[in-house]
């Protein structure tokens, strides 16, 4: 089973006023709860784990988009900063895949996946999928059934956030970052219709929904 970090349904995070948040999105959160040094720490060991298991094989990370850029950059960095100071490295390649399952904030039944037609490519590959969120799991499911078609060599799923909920399918990524609340999350390139990519130094918890396209 895969490690991670727990936060807590009762996490009391930290104030706003200790950071610098966007002045036009103060009134719409109501904390942080995991700043930007966590995020990072925690993805620098996700990347140890994923070269330790996948270090033999040529891979080819895959980003989800568009919640998944900042993550999959961060990510990769450290992937490579690992190739070069260590005597175990690893060919990368990158390739993105864009899936959507939410209208406005709420899980849809409805995954749609842009860019399937392409997945052909994967064939025989070493794919790492790397994803921002998985909460029902649903949509990871069906991308990953829909990629089994292509006949990849072997498949790994990291996703910086895992969220407990009740609507949970049983699904869990190979690779987890955190574990959080059943709350709906923004920052860090995670989105509510399209606004608060820019909050990308951390992640915190929405409160109001005032914000439409």
């Amino acid at each position: 089973m895969a490690s991670y970090l727990q936060i807590h349904d009762d996490e009391k995070g930290y104030d706003l006023d200790l950071f610098c948040v966007p002045r036009h999105y103060e009134k719409d959160l109501d904390k942080v709860i995991i700043p930007n040094g966590l995020i990072m720490d925690r993805t620098e060991r996700l990347a140890r784990d994923i070269i330790g298991d996948m270090g033999s094989h040529h891979i080819v990370a895959l980003c989800v988009l568009k919640g998944g850029y900042k993550f999959f950059a961060d990510l990769l960095d450290y992937i490579k900063a690992l190739n070069q100071n260590s005597d175990k490295s690893v060919p990368l390649t990158v390739d993105f895949i864009r899936v959507k399952s939410y209208c406005n904030d709420k899980s849809t039944n409805d995954v749609k996946v842009i860019g399937g037609d392409e997945l052909s490519n994967l064939s025989g590959k070493n794919v790492l999928i790397v994803e921002d969120i998985v909460e029902t799991g649903r949509t990871m499911q069906t991308l990953l059934s829909l990629l089994s078609k292509c006949n990849p060599k072997m498949v790994k799923v990291v996703s910086l956030l895992v969220k407990r909920t009740p609507r949970s399918s049983g699904y869990r990524p190979d690779y987890i970052g955190f574990e959080v609340p059943d709350a709906f999350l923004v920052g860090y390139a995670l989105d509510y219709n399209e606004y608060f990519r820019d909050l990308s130094v951390r992640i915190a918890i929405l409160t109001r929904r005032r914000r439409t396209k």
